[in-house]
């Protein structure tokens, strides 16, 4: 296993455990009264999307980051490892020193309420823009490239990070299938807990990815 690979499942668990993506979930399936209904559209929406990219970016972008010598990454690679790592190490120093504000809490249940009784093109374009992995993506894109694939394996892997990244929610719909009233139980428990801890939990994988990324792009500009 590389410190690429290491780096790409860093990248999935961290889009997997976003606070803002889990949130949405949650209320997507919650505030809704056919939450099956809601959550499966959702997904399709945030899936599909995520999908998009990933397929468009394995022929344009495909192996370019990936290097000739693979202990040593392009400069431009390099540099961009550094700055991704940095700008995560400010976030979750920013993030972390504002406190959890209500406001922007009940703006999200207002939003959600309303996709929640929306037309099905409506909740898959929620999906779409709320439930996607965001700013993710690019430090994907360059993890895979890294990997030197052909385009089809470019497809695969990032079918693989887009699935993870929408992990709890494919998750939650499978629950509501099974056990429906258990299943709605569980997740207003998880929505309070996502309250309570998912923003220091999801600080924790950041800083572990951005350590990777700064490890990674200074052995690479030092070597």
């Amino acid at each position: 296993m590389t410190s690429t690979d290491v780096e790409f499942g860093l990248v999935a668990l961290a889009a997997m455990i976003s606070p803002t993506t889990l949130a949405f979930s949650v209320f997507a399936l919650v505030l809704g009264d056919r939450p099956l209904r809601t959550g499966f559209w959702f997904f399709l929406g945030a899936f599909t999307a995520t999908m998009i990219i990933g397929v468009v970016a394995a022929f344009v972008l495909g192996n370019a980051a990936a290097s000739p010598r693979s202990s040593t990454p392009k400069t431009w690679v390099s540099v961009l490892d550094v700055a991704f790592g940095a700008l995560l190490l400010l976030y979750v120093a920013r993030a972390l020193r504002k406190p959890v504000d209500p406001r922007r809490t009940a703006s999200m249940v207002d939003r959600m309420s309303r996709v929640a009784s929306s037309p099905v093109i409506a909740v898959i374009g929620a999906g779409a823009a709320l439930a996607n992995p965001g700013g993710f993506i690019p430090i994907a894109l360059k993890d895979v490239s890294q990997l030197n694939p052909s385009a089809g394996e470019f497809i695969v892997l990032w079918l693989i990070f887009a699935l993870v990244s929408v992990l709890p929610l494919a998750l939650a719909l499978v629950m509501l299938l099974v056990a429906h009233d258990r299943a709605l139980e569980v997740l207003a428990n998880v929505r309070g807990w996502l309250e309570r801890n998912a923003r220091n939990v999801a600080a924790v994988i950041l800083v572990l990815l951005a350590a990777a990324l700064l490890r990674n792009g200074i052995v690479g500009l030092t070597s």
